[in-house]
């Protein structure tokens, strides 16, 4: 809370390294945590891809809204800007669809999100670079929307160089992540030492530590409260109550 005693007002990017990597699950405890903590976040999906409607059993925005008992009951469209049923990047998933989205659109409905909730979580499409337009990519609508992006990276063999290279075109536009968080499923296990030396090599090489990792989840809804760590550090440093690591 602020020193009026209000939540803060903020949005957050929620974006990967490459797709698959967990940020519909980051995000969805994003979630849970920030209202937990008093806020009302609005949850969006600018482009979703891989299902026809927000509906579907792939779609992102159905499974967070069933996974954050907040949102119970509400409308899962309402967070979807656009759906196309190719799993493919957005600017040829839209394509195949003869569903061309105009750029100036699309900004315009990141700038009108973020003006109309005080707290915001977006979550991107694939990786930073992935093409949602013929001019704008995934990494572009961070600016767009004047949110912070939260960085999701695998635990395990592979996401140094991956972290590293979507820390750099980060930094390269001005932009610093507010967190980066691995995600640690059973799919993808790795050892203890090996995710240990990922976070060490990502910390010192970028400057940015990694906010914690999140574990295997069993029972999505009801994750343990270690899969709220890395998201409760990254908030506690963005608001000032403790400091970096």
């Amino acid at each position: 809370m602020n020193a009026m005693n209000q939540p803060p007002s903020r949005a957050l990017f929620v974006v990967g390294t490459d797709t698959g990597v967990g940020k519909t699950v980051v995000s969805m405890l994003l979630l849970r945590e920030l209202f937990a903590r008093g806020e009302r976040p609005f949850y969006a999906k600018p482009m979703q891809t891989g299902c026809k409607t927000p509906y579907d059993t792939d779609s992102d925005a159905a499974f967070v809204y069933r996974h954050v008992p907040e949102l119970a009951g509400r409308d899962p469209a309402e967070a979807v800007g656009w759906c196309f049923a190719a799993p493919k990047a957005p600017l040829h998933a839209a394509r195949d669809e003869m569903r061309g989205v105009e750029t100036e659109d699309l900004v315009r409905s990141l700038a009108c999100l973020r003006s109309e909730h005080a707290s915001l979580v977006l979550e991107g499409a694939g990786g930073l670079m992935v093409p949602l337009t013929p001019e704008a990519l995934c990494i572009d609508c961070i600016r767009a929307a004047d949110a912070r992006p939260v960085l999701v990276a695998r635990a395990g063999l592979g996401t140094v160089n991956h972290t590293l290279l979507s820390v750099e075109a980060l930094v390269r536009r001005g932009m610093e992540p507010a967190g980066i968080v691995f995600v640690h499923t059973k799919e993808r296990s790795a050892s203890p030492d090996l995710v240990r030396d990922n976070m060490e090599a990502v910390a010192m090489l970028s400057g940015f530590p990694v906010s914690g990792v999140v574990p295997p989840i069993e029972n999505l809804l009801h994750p343990p409260d270690a899969a709220f760590a890395p998201l409760r550090r990254m908030l506690d440093v963005l608001d000032g109550t403790t400091m970096p690591d």
